[in-house]
């Protein structure tokens, strides 16, 4: 799917009241979105799963798959919402059975996320679920994971975009939605 260009964000503005914004973490020089002040709001995490699972509701999604770690946060409550099963994207060695894995370019070196082998079947909508679409390397390397399990990333999904660092230039192949846009 070709990606999506951003969305206009007025009806879910609000909630970015609810992110703190921490100057100078975690170095000097770097603006920080805080969500934790979403999180411990009920009402507005509440509102943040009703605006994931509006776009998605519709789509077919079997699996929701959560990037590790704060992907593991929004994930089950969007799959509860959808009917959809969950699955964790995780750092190396996390997980207990057989996994598939990829290896990323970071700005400074290398990261790896991996998935069990049996996650995801082959022809499953899949939908990714993080906190933070930043440049989008992340997210890309957890989509090639679904890819090479045979599922279709049916889309990403964000509660955050760092629009500046220009995630869907990484992302260009796949449908994205963020709820909120900075």
């Amino acid at each position: 799917m070709a990606s999506a260009t951003p969305q206009p964000q007025a009806s879910h503005d609000e909630l970015k009241r609810y992110i703190r914004e921490v100057p100078d973490w975690p170095k000097p020089g770097i603006l920080f979105y805080d969500i934790t002040t979403l999180l411990k709001n009920g009402a507005a995490f509440a509102r943040l799963i009703d605006v994931l699972a509006e776009r998605f509701i519709a789509r077919g999604i079997d699996v929701v798959a959560g990037i590790e770690a704060r992907g593991f946060i929004f994930g089950p409550a969007l799959a509860y919402r959808l009917n959809a099963g969950f699955v964790p994207i995780r750092k190396p060695r996390k997980l207990p059975a057989a996994t598939e894995s990829v290896t990323y370019a970071l700005e400074y070196g290398t990261d790896t996320l991996e998935i069990h082998r049996d996650a995801i079947h082959t022809g499953q909508r899949v939908l990714i679920v993080d906190d933070l679409a930043a440049t989008g390397g992340t997210a890309r390397a957890a989509a090639e994971l679904v890819g090479k399990l045979g599922g279709e990333v049916a889309a990403l999904a964000f509660v955050i975009e760092l629009t500046f660092l220009s995630p869907r230039q990484k992302l260009g192949a796949y449908d994205i939605f963020s709820v909120l846009q900075y």
